[in-house]
């Protein structure tokens, strides 16, 4: 299946070549933008895979749009620019750029820049999945805790019976057993509220 590229060039006359260029590799530039343009918008309505920029000075708009898409909408970024100097390079970084090319598009190098950009991205995406989980995984595992302290005071239950009761509660409700933990520190925070007034 052809690539969905979409092309960001101020060069009117440079981004008609990199069309062809990219055509005749067998990808399909659904828009051509200017830095200008909501790249999210863009992005999301044509559901594009990949983003490709070819611009000699990035301008700070043009990766701030970058950025705002990276956010909202993340695909793999591949910047093309004459500009090698580290505060850009960095700046490009964290606007979710992927790759950084600077000695301009050459026709034979571009299939591979763009596969290993978009194999980049998805490990990137995989990575940033992968610790969300455990995040959540240390919040739920830290709430069930407190959950189970407040079972076993206000019940006189030992741990295994607090932790048997909140798994009871998460699968009557059909909730996670984190979410049955915060159910429970939310009805103790309230009871304390009350109980101060």
């Amino acid at each position: 299946m052809s690539l969905r590229i979409i092309l960001i060039d101020d060069d009117i006359s440079r981004a008609a070549f990199l069309t062809e260029t990219l055509a005749a590799a067998s990808y399909t530039v659904v828009a051509q933008l200017s830095a200008q343009d909501n790249l999210v918008d863009v992005v999301e309505r044509l559901d594009a895979d990949i983003v490709l920029v070819d611009m000699d000075n990035p301008a700070r708009d043009m990766l701030e749009n970058c950025a705002h898409m990276t956010a909202r909408a993340p695909r793999p970024i591949v910047l093309f620019t004459k500009q090698s100097d580290p505060q850009t390079i960095s700046d490009a970084v964290r606007a979710g750029v992927t790759a950084y090319i600077v000695d301009g598009i050459d026709a034979q190098r571009l299939k591979p820049i763009l596969d290993v950009a978009i194999a980049q991205f998805k490990e990137h995406q995989k990575l940033l999945a992968d610790l969300d989980d455990t995040r959540t995984r240390l919040a739920d595992r830290r709430d069930i805790d407190r959950a189970k302290a407040i079972l076993m005071r206000l019940k006189q239950l030992d741990e295994n019976a607090a932790y048997a009761l909140l798994r009871k509660n998460a699968m009557a409700k059909r909730i996670t057993l984190g979410e049955a933990a915060r159910t429970v520190l939310a009805a103790a925070e309230l009871l304390d509220h009350q109980g101060e007034h």
